[in-house]
């Protein structure tokens, strides 16, 4: 369950491939203190602005990294034939005012406007889920400028202009806190908290974690079961085997209060 089960690469290349743009692309997504990049093959260089904004909604991402994105072919040359340009000038009679040159150079006069090829529509996809991107992303501020919510682990997706928010707080009054500032935003069609969840201690739990692995810190108290701690941080409480393998701990029954292990991020 993220905050606690996935790393940072992890949930940005999630938010990513939930894109219909993007999630054919197969882009490599890598995370180092914070600091993202993100690589593969993109149609057009419009294709790196949307890249950029959908992952700047992911908490912990402070700066992201596209220079390793290659574009099959520059944004404005999406066309399979050249497009001429067109100049209305003299009588719509004068036949000798219209002429029509191909793709070495010259100019186009003529009275009716050239009608706009059809693969500028996957131009215009792009335009639209980017500006959609940026209503996540204006969510994704508002809820980090909240005194109560800025330091629980929340990421803000996107779903046309509906919003998407994913991770944990601490009580009820913050679940629903987080759904009322994300309305708040302008733009904000709809707000979908089912992926946030209620986890005491959620901020503690997330603060405890290191930067570079995204790896948790966690000292165990009396009464603690390797299963209730991975039922605390994945939801799962059978992945109480993963924490004893990661912690090299033979017998998860031997466990003792002051004990301190580490949580894998993934």
């Amino acid at each position: 369950m993220w905050p606690f089960g996935k790393s940072t690469a992890d949930r940005v290349k999630e938010a990513l491939n939930a894109q219909p743009q993007l999630k054919d692309l197969g882009l490599q997504v890598s995370e180092s203190g914070g600091n993202v990049t993100v690589a593969g093959m993109v149609p057009n260089d419009r294709y790196g602005q949307l890249v950029t904004v959908i992952a700047e909604g992911i908490n912990g991402v402070k700066n992201v990294d596209i220079s390793g994105l290659v574009a099959q072919a520059p944004a404005e040359v999406q066309v399979s034939a050249p497009t001429p340009s067109v100049e209305v000038g003299g009588s719509q009679d004068d036949a000798s005012s219209v002429t029509e040159t191909g793709s070495q150079g010259g100019s186009v006069m003529q009275s009716d406007p050239v009608p706009s090829p059809a693969s500028t529509s996957a131009d215009d996809a792009i335009a639209q889920a980017v500006e959609s991107s940026k209503i996540a992303k204006a969510v994704y501020h508002a809820i980090r400028s909240n005194g109560e919510l800025a330091d629980d682990p929340i990421d803000v997706l996107q779903s046309g202009k509906s919003v998407i928010l994913r991770g944990a707080v601490d009580s009820d009054h913050e679940q629903r806190l987080a759904e009322q500032v994300a309305r708040g935003v302008a733009g904000v069609a709809g707000v979908d908290v089912s992926g946030l969840k209620v986890v005491a201690q959620a901020k503690e739990m997330h603060k405890d974690r290191d930067e570079k692995s995204g790896d948790a810190t966690y000292t165990i108290k009396s009464g603690d079961t390797l299963s209730a701690i991975a039922e605390k941080y994945f939801g799962d409480a059978m992945r109480y085997k993963d924490i004893a393998h990661f912690n090299n701990i033979s017998d998860p029954d031997a466990i003792q209060a002051g004990q301190v292990i580490k949580i894998p991020s993934a």
